[in-house]
């Protein structure tokens, strides 16, 4: 069973060396490429100021964030979540840099970048040449991204998984296997009924008793041999 976390961050900068922090981590669970439904999700108190390119980009202010966990106080229940899958982020080395700044502070064991899945790297090999952002990913394999009004870290998450799951070559549902619990709950529901569908049904005649008689003056006429008697499991006098 390959466990998969696609995971997206929003920071108060773009340097973490330079003492930016993480104010939100948004997180996705797939199961086997599939979507589990579960989702880890917190905004951070980061104990320093949003700078207003941060800000711009996506909407988080001091005054909101304020009251807001620091990262000390999530550091165990996020690693709990994440343990022992594989992350799938966009522009990786971002995303770990800042994370891994946070888990040096608290003791926590860092990330290996070499580990994650990069699909910015993935999208860069599949379309050299082409912007390959999340935006214009979104719209290269039509993903409804309307809701993007502002980067948000789960919103950017879900959309992500998405597009990692067209990246990879699209989501394979065509075995009972793959699918979740649910879906093949679904599968089998729908099987039943096809069985049932499938199900011989006694057909009630719409011929009329003239009809019935005219066809059979037909078969008559054609002699005591005719293969309309062998077809029909019949014989006549003339024939036995």
């Amino acid at each position: 069973m390959l466990r998969e976390i696609v995971l997206d961050t929003e920071t108060t900068g773009t340097d973490h060396a330079k003492g930016d922090r993480v104010i939100e981590i948004g997180c996705v669970e797939l199961l086997n490429h599939i979507p589990t439904g579960k989702s880890y999700h917190v905004y951070i108190n980061p104990e320093c100021p949003v700078s207003p390119g941060a800000f711009a980009v996506h909407g988080l202010s001091d005054e909101f964030l304020k009251d807001k966990p620091v990262f000390a106080a999530i550091a165990d229940e996020f690693a709990e979540f994440v343990r022992d899958a594989r992350l799938v982020i966009h522009n990786a080395a971002f995303d770990i840099g800042f994370l891994n700044a946070e888990f040096a502070r608290t003791g926590h064991t860092r990330f290996n970048l070499p580990d994650a899945v990069d699909t910015l790297s993935m999208a860069r090999r599949k379309h050299p040449g082409a912007a390959n952002n999340l935006d214009a990913l979104c719209t290269r394999y039509g993903i409804d991204n309307s809701r993007r009004t502002k980067h948000g870290a789960l919103l950017d998450a879900e959309i992500l998984a998405e597009v990692y799951i067209e990246l990879i070559g699209g989501q394979q549902v065509g075995f009972d296997l793959s699918l979740r619990p649910a879906a093949r709950g679904r599968a089998a529901a729908r099987g039943q009924i096809a069985a049932q569908d499938a199900r011989p049904r006694t057909l009630i005649s719409r011929l009329t008793e003239a009809e019935r008689a005219a066809h059979e003056a037909f078969i008559q006429s054609l002699g005591p041999n005719t293969l309309w008697r062998e077809y029909l499991g019949e014989t006549t006098p003339e024939a036995s």
